[in-house]
């Protein structure tokens, strides 16, 4: 989904060679890598260069803000529009490090989702981490992050994102918290313990993974059973010809978002980006390449009912899926994030 394997360390170094070949009339457009970026290339960055002359240069991140902040604080912006993840962009947007959105530039709001059109942000794409496996190595297919956690019945290596997001959330369902409730109970002491407790059970099982790219390969290598993944990998591993399954029950889905950095020198442009992106011709376009949902309305109308069944938001898929709760995120994320890493070390 959507991630690529770049450690902060490799997104900085990648970006001190952008000035060899970046021009002026450029726009460096920065996401999260893998077959992501491969999609969003064809749907988006080719074609908006034929209909405009700008040409867009791809990067990849992992998500580190650090980096935006750096550029930020300094006035040496050099991302003109990046792929946010919706805690991300909250705290970004209230910190100052985006720009707050014209949408009479972008698009007409109503033609977006719910939840599409943010103050700092405009919705690029709905995904959903979700329990994935390999046909190949289960005789038995699991079905909820209960048998996730049943080394029994599965034996063998789980794999997980190495980080509080989204794992906290997996345990509660996996310990029997209903997906309706699973932010309620993190909200409190007693919920988040719970979770943990329920992680200290799998960590001899767990591997762990810190990109996109990781869960298709550790499963097709048979290196773990099954993994949580972002579901646009698992589908691009689909095509070609991995036997990788997804179980959508208590999957956990959310906005990734278009985000202006603070102070770009190509504003103007980046504007003209978002306006292109939003619309629903090339969201029909981007769906091809990876199976991630749309954020303008129109588009679903023009994409084909197969391809719609494999999308986080197709309504069998969303059933007893799990709506990320970036408001949770933003609030207790950064306090989460220190007491998992240390649990994580130990």
């Amino acid at each position: 989904m959507k991630r690529v394997a770049v450690t902060l360390s490799v997104a900085v170094t990648g970006l001190l060679i952008f000035p060899t070949f970046v021009t002026a009339a450029d726009l460096t457009v920065v996401s999260f890598g893998g077959a992501n970026k491969e999609a969003q290339n064809k749907a988006y960055y080719l074609p908006f260069k034929a209909a405009t002359g700008i040409n867009v240069v791809g990067g990849d991140y992992n998500g580190e803000m650090a980096k935006v902040k750096a550029m930020v604080d300094t006035r040496r912006v050099s991302w003109d529009v990046l792929d946010v993840e919706s805690p991300e962009l909250a705290r970004g947007c209230d910190e100052g490090l985006f720009e707050k959105l014209d949408y009479s530039r972008i698009v007409n709001r109503g033609e977006l989702l719910p939840g599409a059109a943010q103050q700092c942000g405009v919705g690029a794409y709905i995904w959903s981490t979700v329990l994935a496996y390999n046909a190949d190595k289960l005789k038995v297919a699991p079905s909820s992050w209960g048998d996730f956690w049943n080394v029994q019945k599965f034996p063998g290596k789980r794999g997980l994102r190495k980080g509080a997001k989204y794992t906290l959330e997996i345990a509660l369902m996996a310990d029997g918290v209903a997906p309706k409730d699973v932010y309620k109970v993190l909200a409190t002491p007693t919920g988040v313990n719970r979770a943990f407790k329920k992680l200290d059970q799998l960590k001899p099982y767990i591997q762990w993974w810190e990109a996109g790219a990781q869960p298709p390969q550790y499963l097709v290598a048979g290196d773990v059973v099954m993994s949580s993944a972002y579901n646009g990998r698992i589908d691009s591993a689909q095509k070609d010809d991995k036997h990788l399954r997804i179980v959508w029950n208590g999957g956990m889905y959310d906005f990734d978002y278009w985000a202006i950095p603070k102070g770009t020198p190509n504003k103007e442009a980046a504007y003209r980006f978002l306006s292109f992106v939003s619309r629903a011709e090339p969201q029909s376009h981007y769906v091809q390449g990876i199976s991630y949902g749309v954020s303008n309305k129109k588009a679903t109308g023009l994409i084909e009912a197969h391809t719609l069944a494999n999308l986080p938001t197709a309504p069998q898929n969303l059933k007893n899926a799990v709506a990320v709760d970036t408001g949770f995120w933003t609030d207790y994320g950064e306090s989460l994030e220190q007491r998992f890493n240390a649990w994580a070390s130990k």
